[in-house]
């Protein structure tokens, strides 16, 4: 009887193309495996950032913080083109602003609730986010009859919280999938420029209501847009309100599979 003995070299060699075999068959069945699935308890809750949607349909929207002096500029740009957007209200700006809420509301926009205080809410319990909502929505339905449906948090914050203590009002949580960066006093061609480059179907388009340059930026997009066949539409327009799914990666917003378009 013949015994073979292995160098140490021949050994490490053999381990190596063992472990590279294994480490084949695990990335092989993992390519096989979905890389998205609908968020379900106990995963990371997301808002929705955009719709997925074949229709050349969009939203633009507004957050209403500090300031009115561009708001009857944006609304009567908004008038010449027929066209109705969301504008996230904070309660203190609307305490200091409620002839520009009631004309906001009169002019056919919807209102969205965009927190009470501002606060990063994120940091928040769950009973002081409902606080910031309710008292929110009871005064700008007070105010214009409106009671918001959807939610924007401040500088984007958010955790699993936040969007359950959303819904538990009967409200989504949205973010956005376009900044305008119009906060940052880009000028009005580099704010168009931007916002044309990122917009596909079912964008949610983030610009503020004072931002010193968005009343210029607003005509070309919107002449653009306009040319291009999109439409515009209120965010609750936008959105699925039932029998839908967030990507946990994206942000983005599908219909289940086998409902209707």
């Amino acid at each position: 009887m013949r015994v073979y003995y292995l160098s140490w070299q021949r050994l490490a060699v053999s381990l190596v193309i063992l472990v590279l075999f294994f480490v084949g068959i695990f990335v092989a069945v993992g390519d096989l495996l979905p890389l998205t699935r609908p968020v379900s308890s106990g995963d990371r809750l997301v808002p929705i950032y955009a719709v997925d949607t074949p229709e050349k349909k969009i939203s633009i929207s507004f957050d209403a913080a500090w300031g009115s002096e561009k708001t009857p500029q944006l609304l009567a740009i908004l008038d010449e083109y027929g066209i109705k957007t969301t504008f996230f209200l904070v309660k203190f700006w609307v305490e200091e602003y409620p002839h520009v809420t009631k004309e906001i509301a009169r002019r056919g926009h919807e209102i969205g609730n965009h927190s009470a205080t501002h606060p990063n809410m994120d940091t928040l319990t769950r009973e002081e986010i409902h606080r910031e909502l309710k008292e929110t929505n009871e005064l700008i339905e007070k105010l214009t009859g409106q009671k918001p449906k959807i939610f924007r948090p401040p500088f984007g914050a958010y955790n699993n919280t936040l969007i359950e203590a959303v819904a538990e009002l009967d409200m989504k949580t949205i973010q956005w999938s376009v900044d305008s960066l119009d906060w940052q006093d880009l000028s009005a061609a580099e704010i168009t420029q931007r916002v044309l480059a990122l917009i596909e179907p079912g964008a949610i388009v983030l610009f503020h209501n004072n931002a010193e340059n968005t009343p210029a930026a607003l005509i070309p997009i919107l002449d653009k847009l306009e040319a291009d066949g999109y439409s515009i539409v209120p965010v609750s327009e936008l959105i699925l309100w039932d029998n839908y799914y967030i990507d946990p990666h994206t942000g983005i917003q599908h219909r289940q599979v086998g409902e209707k378009k």
